[in-house]
């Protein structure tokens, strides 16, 4: 038998699947039954037809290398999947709905009262050094008062089995796509799981959308233009454009498809003529999208747009300007956000955060630096951060003049001992550490997808699990033990 799992090693660490070697959580006896009964052949055609599944329906990701420029690379996906008990993912789920509405009033406070500052509950120098404060959105009230209808918030667990929320992806998060086509892979290589198990949907993600675009639409009609506007075919996440497009029926446009009229209306080149657009699903970062109030040198917008959308005449989601709230030292204060807002506490806790713009925290952090996890506050992707257990001393003395240099920039956190799951690494079942990236759509209700897009660190003993430094991904399935 290929997979034994009374050799599997569950360690000081909280596994996903197993609570000790041999001994699957309850969510994951029948799963971890089935793949003991599987051998080594058996895995491996599995692995196989996963593999096949995804050259054919094209799922890809980019990378770029200085060296190589930009390569397209089959999906990194584990046949194992992760397992979450419904009645945990509830309060996982309140919590998430709870966060982002709170981040929404947030946002709008700040582009209108600031009375957020004015109580002195968020400082008022941290907001004239944000990078994604912009002056353009101030006065502006998008529809339902909403400025990041899509978010994407990471979530990790702790040894003790802790739930903590990572960071917020608030600007234009990305990784929906690979959960619905891990599902989709899934259901061809394990269809009899799912009649075992009541898995729950993300199917229904596409449509979902859909509705929350179309109630954002300035124009009451039935059926609102809407389209997806690319940076084109060269972006990493170009796969995801184009699935959405498709998945909602909706145009993929480029910035060169959309014009501006003199009536602060944005229109579509189509071979009839010019089609109004009534919202925009972007995926162009703020300072490309409108050369005449951003970036001039921009060729990825579409001049004017910002002037059509303060108008109310277009929308756009994510709201420009919801990056504001996209920012790690932001992210330290939303458990205050969220009292001060909603006059509840945060059901899910953040990580706990040392900000370096506090001089003793920061000191702190100097002294410690080499047990530390450092984060500048814009970057994504795993980029530009000090893992400091990992680290050398040349690159903690570097990270230590970084942040004295620009400590607004900086935040620390624990490096956290982050839950593992079984993946398969040669035909043998292995502890990978992993993450969770659930999206929430805001409109006039919020949903949460049921799970999301799990990310795992496919290198031994590696907590970074993006795609872009070497991570996978498996399918999140929930289960309701109790249908």
């Amino acid at each position: 038998m290929a997979i034994r799992w009374g050799s599997y090693k569950v360690s000081n660490l909280y596994d996903e699947l197993l609570r000790a070697a041999g001994k699957p959580r309850a969510a994951a006896e029948t799963l971890c039954g089935y793949l003991r009964s599987l051998t080594d052949k058996d895995l491996e055609e599995y692995k196989v037809a996963a593999e096949s599944a995804i050259h054919v329906m094209g799922i890809s990701f980019r990378v770029y290398h200085e060296d190589e420029g930009s390569i397209d690379r089959a999906w990194p996906f584990d046949i194992i999947p992760r397992i979450i008990d419904k009645q945990e993912w509830l309060k996982v789920e309140a919590g998430l709905k709870q966060r982002v509405k709170a981040l929404n009033m947030f946002i709008d406070d700040l582009y209108n009262q600031q009375q957020i500052i004015k109580d002195g509950v968020f400082p008022a120098d941290l907001l004239k050094k944000s990078k994604n404060f912009l002056p353009q959105c101030k006065g502006v009230h998008p529809p339902l008062g909403i400025w990041a209808h899509i978010c994407g918030s990471d979530l990790v667990r702790d040894k003790d089995g802790t739930v903590y929320v990572l960071e917020d992806n608030l600007r234009v998060p990305s990784g929906v796509s690979y959960m619905l086509e891990n599902r989709q892979v899934m259901k061809r290589v394990f269809p009899e799981m799912f009649e075992q198990y009541n898995i729950l949907p993300v199917d229904d993600y596409p449509s979902h959308l859909y509705d929350t675009l179309c109630q954002l639409s300035p124009r009451d009609i039935a059926q609102p233009e809407i389209v997806v506007l690319t940076p084109g075919i060269y972006n990493s996440a170009y796969f995801e454009h184009a699935y959405l497009a498709q998945q909602m029926g909706a145009e993929l446009v480029e910035g060169r498809d959309l014009f501006v009229d003199k009536d602060d209306i944005v229109y579509m080149r189509t071979i009839e003529g010019p089609a109004r657009v009534d919202v925009i699903y972007r995926r162009i970062d703020d300072h490309f999208i409108d050369p005449d109030a951003f970036n001039p040198d921009s060729m990825l917008g579409v001049p004017g747009l910002m002037r059509a959308w303060q108008a109310g005449n277009v929308a756009l989601a994510n709201a420009p300007g919801s990056g504001v709230a996209d920012d790690k030292v932001v992210y330290a204060f939303v458990p205050e956000i969220i009292r001060y807002y909603l006059n509840e506490e945060a059901i899910i806790p953040n990580v706990p955060t040392y900000k370096c713009i506090n001089k003793e925290e920061r000191d702190y952090v100097l002294e410690n630096i080499h047990n530390m996890v450092v984060k500048p506050a814009n970057e994504s992707g795993g980029y530009g951060m000090l893992i400091g257990p990992h680290a050398s001393k040349a690159e903690c003395e570097k990270f230590k003049r970084l942040v004295r240099r620009d400590p607004r920039n900086y935040v620390a956190q624990p490096m956290l001992m982050l839950s593992t799951a079984p993946t398969l690494i040669d035909n043998k079942a292995e502890p990978r550490h992993l993450d969770l990236r659930p999206f929430v759509l805001s409109a006039k209700d919020i949903q949460v997808t049921m799970g999301g897009l799990t990310r795992v660190a496919l290198t031994k003993g590696s907590i970074v699990v993006n795609s872009s430094q070497g991570g996978g991904s498996k399918d999140t399935w929930i289960v309701d033990m109790e249908a």
